[in-house]
């Protein structure tokens, strides 16, 4: 492979992974709309889903919202039946907020023809292929986390 077609690919892969972001992003912005959401009220789902509990200060530092705006966010939330408010056990005053039990299943409808999409898009390659997808995407999530990082320590 000469350089030139190796720095084409290069740019063309780097590209694809920010036309990927961008169009994951305004997915999620339209999933969002559809589900009567805000986005991040979604980004508060995928983080519980992702952590299991989370305290109020920690999704409002992952949601860059106000502690007021995070207040409304729980509220919207738990009034649509997705989280529960729980006393937290290491802060008497605090509470944790989980997903609620059944609020797995109902938002994982609402992705069901996006999975189905998925597993038709990726059923299509071979297990090789599929080491180096999974090899990209899981060494692209270490390099966001350590560049976020990076971000946090530079404050």
């Amino acid at each position: 492979m000469t350089n030139s077609t190796k720095t084409d690919l290069k740019k063309r892969a780097l590209m694809a992974v920010r036309d990927y972001g961008v169009h994951l992003t305004l997915f999620r912005n339209a999933m969002s709309e559809w589900a009567g959401l805000n986005v991040t009220d979604m980004e508060c789902m995928r983080l519980l889903f992702l952590k299991g509990t989370a305290t109020p200060t920690e999704l409002a530092r992952h949601t860059g919202l106000t502690s007021g705006a995070t207040t409304a966010m729980l509220d919207r939330l738990e009034k649509a039946g997705l989280i529960e408010r729980r006393p937290n056990p290491n802060d008497r005053r605090g509470s944790l907020i989980a997903p609620e039990t059944s609020s797995a299943e109902k938002m994982a409808s609402w992705f069901e023809s996006a999975r189905r999409a998925q597993d038709e898009l990726i059923s299509s390659y071979s297990e090789e292929e599929l080491e180096i997808i999974s090899d990209v995407f899981e060494r692209f999530t270490k390099l966001w986390d350590q560049e976020r990082e990076k971000l946090r320590s530079d404050k």
